[in-house]
């Protein structure tokens, strides 16, 4: 262990006895470091440096059986129980296809992993090159420990000394004054889109960002409305068990449930699905602006509705359950209408 890296482990052991609840995420912010920086100092301890193919080791997860895939942000957590089914990639972008897991990678940001073991519950680990978590894989009880320990022993790091060197990402550039894009080319693609994931690039095409898109979206395309949308759109769509489908991206992964929810909570700030197989938890005092967004697709208009924060980080989507060429269900336009009007 280097000097910086006691320091460090010094500071994070003070740091939980004085705030014993406080998860690793916000306590590295208040230490000005990473989370796989504190993860790291755990290293011949509790914590397994590993190295390897991580597309290959992602392939290999669905040997453990029924597990908790973990994806968040700052302001939204996203909890989904099921087996690691159908995975495959191209050019570094991967899927996990199966009703339970469904996943979107990108692997250009996995950079770090971990095998961990805390307080009894085992995990695998992943983070970009600034240490932020971009993917956890908890074990649960029917999870096959067997096939965990193959796993980790198969990826584990012949070097568990080597230093954990995070590099911070370039900041976004600067938004684009309104007066330099074409905002009626930009509205005319947006009308003639044939498929939503169109819209990545298009705003790419156009150098906006997503809020900026939004803004500038053809006319009934967009609409704002109150920042309590997502509690009423959860409760309306839990009461009339609409199924829905929740989006919640870090930089390397974007994680998507689909189905009816049920029991919903408030704890503080932060307002909670926790269903047996789904547990969310969205701090609603983050949420800065939200948005209902139709874009058109082969089936027809599909409905979404985007929460962000202050500073235009995407917190998370809600779409109506639905498959490629099929038209989105009338009890999710229902929902929506509900939330707009609110009636």
């Amino acid at each position: 262990m280097t000097a910086t890296t006691a320091t460090l482990l010094e500071k994070y052991e003070e740091a939980k006895k004085q705030n014993p609840k406080m998860r690793i995420r916000d306590i590295a912010k208040q230490l000005q470091s990473s989370e796989a920086e504190l993860l790291a100092t755990g290293i011949g301890n509790h914590v397994t440096l590993l190295e390897g193919d991580f597309e290959n080791f992602l392939k290999e997860v669905n040997s453990m059986g029924r597990v908790m895939a973990l994806t968040r942000n700052d302001n939204c957590v996203h909890e989904r129980k099921g087996v690691y089914n159908n995975v495959s990639f191209e050019n570094h972008v991967g899927l996990v296809l199966d009703s339970d897991i469904d996943l979107r990678l990108f692997m250009m940001h996995w950079k770090f992993g971990f095998a961990v073991k805390e307080n009894d519950r085992f995990s695998f680990q992943f983070f970009d090159k600034s240490g932020e978590a971009v993917h956890k894989i908890y074990m649960i009880e029917q999870s096959d420990m067997s096939a965990y320990e193959r796993i980790k022993a198969a990826y584990t790091a012949p070097d568990q000394s080597k230093a954990i060197i995070t590099e911070a990402y370039k900041p976004a550039p600067a938004e684009k004054p309104d007066s330099e894009i074409d905002v009626e080319a930009f509205r005319n693609e947006w009308k003639n889109m044939t498929d939503t994931h169109q819209f990545f690039g298009i705003t790419r095409k156009f150098g906006i960002s997503r809020v900026q898109a939004l803004r500038l979206a053809p006319e009934g395309f967009v609409q704002e409305v109150s920042n309590d949308a997502t509690e009423k759109l959860l409760e309306y769509s839990a009461e009339k068990q609409v199924p829905i489908m929740i989006f919640v991206g870090s930089r390397g992964c974007i994680q998507i449930h689909t189905g009816e929810i049920n029991k919903l909570m408030r704890t503080g700030p932060w307002y909670n699905i926790l269903d047996p197989e789904l547990n969310l938890h969205l701090r609603t005092d983050a949420i800065a602006q939200s948005f209902i967004v139709k874009k058109p697709s082969e089936a027809g208009i599909v409905t979404a509705l985007e929460v962000f924060d202050k500073e235009g980080n995407l917190i998370v989507q809600f779409f109506g359950k639905r498959k490629p060429g099929i038209p989105e269900l009338e009890s999710w336009r229902e929902a929506v209408e509900v939330v707009v009007s609110g009636k």
